[in-house]
């Protein structure tokens, strides 16, 4: 039996920054309206044509593997979540092999949504406990600014996602107090609608009927999202699932060194932290400067706060998530 421990990390985002400013020129919206609701300043959008999930996954994943001084040729599998794939399928993760130069190893596409990572990490985690692999590449990457209603239809989603893509390298560890403790995961898909994007799919709204029925009315192919419903599902689930990697580790939340949660709402993650009675130091966030990347949203903030010395050896992590399905999940990790 062995332990993963993440040995490298790294993140991406596009240059091209959108305030609350810019999108109230395309909407009925302003700074403050948003800030108050989201805690959202500013988020990335791609530019057309220069990035896309996959190459913003792959620049994030060459980052981690430099800093985890393995080489290409000893990663086993790729792990890529995403809810925004380049092309309805294949996912992206054959094309990181492809890109990266890897061997003919595996790719697995995770399709959680906002809980995309902590999914996928679980998958790598179990892969390498068993013996199976011993270097897996795991990805969390996001293109939501292509895909949003950019008017005032659309206005209560569209300010709060946001584009980038963030990256691990787990490897074995046989030193059984480091590394990732557990993971516990979760889904309840009685309110898969409640967050939800209907089109293009095979079940309700068909490709073929968007290419011949042309409606400027349809709203099945942007994303509808029961923003009240969620949170208050969110804060709950938030709170189980963390509080459920703790007891399963003999764990105290007075333990936790850090939190990173999901980015989908500073709101959200400030009612965790109030509810759970943590310092400013114990949590990071930074939804203020990219918005709600899904997937990305935890690699690319658990690697700002290691980069800015936040998270030391020896330190007690979580990551928790919530999101689309719904699904939820969280992480204890002895870094």
């Amino acid at each position: 039996m062995f332990h993963s421990k993440i040995t490298g990390l790294g993140f991406y985002v596009p240059e091209n920054i959108v305030t609350n400013d810019d999108l109230s020129k395309l909407m009925d919206t302003n700074d403050a309206w948003i800030q108050e609701r989201t805690g959202i300043q500013e988020r990335r959008h791609v530019i057309r044509g220069e990035d896309t999930t996959t190459s913003m996954g792959i620049k994030a994943a060459t980052i981690a593997i430099e800093r985890s001084g393995v080489a290409k040729e000893d990663i086993d599998f790729v792990v890529f979540a995403t809810l925004s794939p380049d092309y309805y399928f294949p996912g992206p993760g054959v094309s990181v092999q492809k890109e990266l130069g890897l061997k003919t190893v595996g790719a697995l596409d995770v399709r959680n949504q906002c809980s995309g990572f902590v999914y996928a990490l679980s998958v790598a985690d179990q892969y390498i406990k068993t013996g199976m692999y011993k270097n897996v590449l795991v990805i969390g990457s996001e293109v939501h600014s292509t895909g949003l209603d950019m008017t005032d239809r659309g206005r209560g989603v569209s300010v709060i996602f946001g584009d980038g893509a963030g990256a691990a390298l787990l490897s074995r560890e046989e030193d059984l107090t480091k590394g990732i403790l557990s993971t516990h995961l979760h889904s309840e898909g009685q309110h898969a609608e409640e967050l939800v994007l209907i089109a293009p799919g095979m079940g309700k709204r068909w490709v073929t009927d968007i290419i011949n029925e042309n409606d400027p009315n349809d709203e099945s192919y942007f994303p509808h999202m029961n923003g009240q419903f969620v949170f208050k599902n969110a804060v709950v689930r938030f709170s189980e699932v963390i509080m459920e990697g703790l007891e399963a580790n003999n764990l105290q939340v007075s333990d936790i060194d850090m939190l990173v949660p999901h980015q989908a709402n500073l709101r959200i993650s400030q009612f965790i932290q109030h509810k759970f009675k943590l310092t400013d130091d114990q949590v990071y966030n930074n939804i203020q400067k990219y918005g709600n990347t899904t997937a990305a949203s935890i690699p690319i903030a658990l690697t700002e706060a290691w980069e800015k010395g936040k998270i030391k050896e020896g330190d007690t992590v979580v990551l928790a998530a919530f999101g689309s399905g719904f699904t939820w999940a969280s992480a204890i990790i002895k870094w």
